[in-house]
């Protein structure tokens, strides 16, 4: 039996651990012109987590346009998905999760808060999400390991460095350097993201599977 569902991620989320939440058809991140053709399989619902941004033509508004238009649920969260589900959710395309509100509240603006550099084969992200730091370095604040200039400050550090280039190794070093943190507070920041990554991305592709399971199982 075809899966009723395609799901267009494997930057936040891996398409092997996502299959242990929503039987799908998973693709690799959504481009241009690709909806049509999954419109034209039958597939009722979409969920876009991530897609391609900069190198290629990103899914264009269009398309999700015509695949509402022509009766598909589309459900995104987390990345692509999130960016343009703020965008259309006026036009009924279901946003969820906390990058979906964020953009949607103007709390963020720019596409590169969840672009990742990526590993071809696997999808797999080799550098960090500017969205994920941001929580991470909030969730050191809290925790004590900075002080509030210093989250300020590298921070500001983070949107300021290209998306390919952020690693929490890379900022923690660079923060070192430029005097916005003590070295020995630097390795302990380091240690803390290492092990204690808010992993918003992936917090949002699990909801947006788990959105489009429950209205599979309410059809």
């Amino acid at each position: 039996m075809k899966a009723r569902a395609v799901i267009f991620t494997g930057n936040s989320i891996s398409h092997e651990d996502a299959k242990k939440i929503l039987r799908a058809n998973y693709q690799p991140p959504v481009r241009r012109f690709q909806l049509e053709k999954i419109i034209q399989k039958g597939y009722r619902v979409i969920g876009i987590i991530d897609g391609i941004f900069f190198d290629r033509a990103a899914v264009g508004h269009r398309e999700i346009m015509s695949a509402l238009n022509a009766g598909v649920t589309v459900v995104g969260g987390a990345s692509m998905g999130a960016l343009r589900a703020s965008e259309l959710d006026t036009h009924g395309m279901i946003g969820v999760g906390k990058v979906y509100e964020w953009y949607r509240d103007g709390v963020i603006e720019s596409d590169d808060e969840v672009a990742v550099s990526t590993n071809p084969d696997t999808f797999e992200p080799i550098s960090v999400a500017l969205v994920n730091i941001r929580e991470t370095l909030k969730a050191a604040f809290s925790a004590g390991i900075i002080s509030e200039k210093e989250y300020k400050d590298l921070l500001e550090l983070a949107i300021n460095t290209y998306y390919p280039d952020r690693s929490y190794l890379g900022l923690t070093k660079e923060g070192t350097k430029k005097c916005l943190i003590p070295e020995e507070k630097g390795k302990k920041l380091f240690e803390f993201c290492t092990k204690n990554e808010v992993d918003v991305k992936r917090q949002d592709a699990i909801l947006v599977l788990e959105t489009v399971k429950k209205l599979i199982e309410e059809a």
